[in-house]
C-alpha cells in the first residue's frame, strides 16, 4: 500500500502561532512563495523527545530570511519553543520537524515589499532518510549535470527553497539510472555536496577530506562531524577536491539532518568501503545526538 500523501497526515501543525489541523494547513495558489521562491526552512531531527541542536537551527533560517531580504517575525526563542510545542503537541519522541517560511500572497509580482511573512512548524517520524540496507553497505551517487552558482549569482549560504530545484532535477536524474542520490560539483567544477548533504572522504592518511563549503552550506551536521573528529584526534582537511581524486578515495560519506552520517558505497565508476573511518565517525554522531541502540541500524 503506497503511503499517504504528506497532505493527508493525522496531527496539527503550528501556523502563525496557533495549531491547525495538518489537512488545514494551506496556503493560497497565488503566494510569492510558490511563485517565486521566497521561502526558507529548516530541517530538524529529535531523538528521545529532544531536538538536535534546535538553537541553531532556529537561528539559521532566520538569518536564512535576512539573505532572502525578509525578517521572520519571531524571535529565535519563539521559533525553538514553537518546535518543541509542535514536537509535544503531536506526541513525537523520535522525528522530523520541518519549519518553513514564506513570502505570502498579498502582492503577486517580482516586488514583495507588503507580503505577510507566514511560518509554520511540521513534525512527523521519519527514521531514517535513506533506507537501513542502503546506508549499511553504502548508498550510490552518480554526478549530477547541475552546479552549484556562484556565490555572485544566488543566495547560496541560505536554506532557500529556490536552490533545492537543481539538487531535484540531479537526484531524479540519479534514481533514473538506479543511483540513491547525486553528487554536485560546484561552478568551478570542484566537489561540492550530495543534493542535501554535505560530503567527506579519506585517502589512507587517516585524515578527513571535505570540500570548502563557500559555495554551499555550511551544514550543521558538517560541523559537528568536524567537531567530533577533532575530540578523537582526527585531523580534519577542509580544501578544494577535484573529481578525479574520487577515484583514489577510499572512504566516503554524507552527513545532514536527515541524513545523519551514511556512508557512500559508490559514486560513478568508483567503489568504496565502509570501513573504521565512517563506523567511528558514524558511532561518534549517534552518541552526540542521544541515539538509541533500538534506532542504530548497527544494532543486532
Amino acid at each position: 500500500m503506497a503511503a499517504p500523501s504528506f497532505a493527508e497526515h493525522d496531527g496539527l501543525i503550528w501556523y502563525n502561532g496557533e495549531f491547525v489541523d495538518w489537512r488545514e494547513a494551506n496556503v493560497h495558489v497565488l503566494t510569492h512563495g510558490l511563485h517565486y521562491a521566497s521561502s526558507v526552512f529548516e530541517g530538524n531531527r529529535a531523538y528521545g523527545g529532544k531536538i538536535f541542536k534546535l538553537t541553531e537551527h532556529s537561528t539559521r533560517l532566520k538569518k536564512s530570511a535576512e539573505i532572502l531580504g525578509f525578517d521572520i517575525p519571531y524571535s529565535v526563542e519563539e521559533i525553538d519553543e514553537a518546535c518543541r510545542e509542535t514536537l509535544r503537541i503531536n506526541n513525537i519522541v523520535d522525528g522530523y520537524l520541518r519549519p518553513v517560511a514564506w513570502r505570502g500572497s498579498e502582492m503577486m509580482g517580482i516586488s514583495a515589499q507588503k507580503n505577510k511573512i507566514n511560518l509554520v512548524v511540521a513534525a512527523w517520524e521519519w527514521p531514517s532518510y535513506f533506507s537501513e540496507e542502503a546506508r549499511m553497505k553504502g548508498i550510490s551517487l552518480k554526478t549530477s549535470q547541475w552546479l552549484r552558482p556562484n556565490p555572485t549569482t544566488a543566495p547560496v549560504h541560505a536554506k532557500a527553497a529556490g536552490l533545492y530545484m537543481i539538487c531535484t532535477l540531479s537526484k531524479h536524474a540519479a534514481e533514473k539510472e538506479g543511483f540513491e542520490d547525486a553528487l554536485m560539483l560546484d561552478y568551478r567544477g570542484y566537489v561540492a555536496e550530495a543534493t542535501g548533504a554535505n560530503i567527506f572522504m579519506t585517502f589512507g592518511d587517516g585524515k578527513l577530506h571535505t570540500p570548502i563549503p563557500d559555495c554551499f552550506l555550511n551544514g550543521l551536521t558538517r560541523q559537528t562531524v568536524i567537531e567530533l573528529a577533532k575530540r578523537k584526534g582526527i585531523e580534519v582537511i577542509e580544501r578544494i577536491i577535484m573529481p578525479d581524486e574520487l577515484s583514489k578515495a577510499e572512504e566516503v560519506f554524507l552527513t545532514g539532518t536527515a541524513a545523519e552520517v551514511t556512508p557512500v558505497g559508490r559514486i560513478d565508476d568508483n567503489t568504496y568501503i565502509v570501513g573504521d573511518m565512517v563506523n567511528t565517525i558514524r558511532d561518534a554522531y549517534e552518541l552526540e545526538v542521544g541515539k538509541t541502540p533500538a534506532q542504530n541500524v548497527d544494532a543486532a
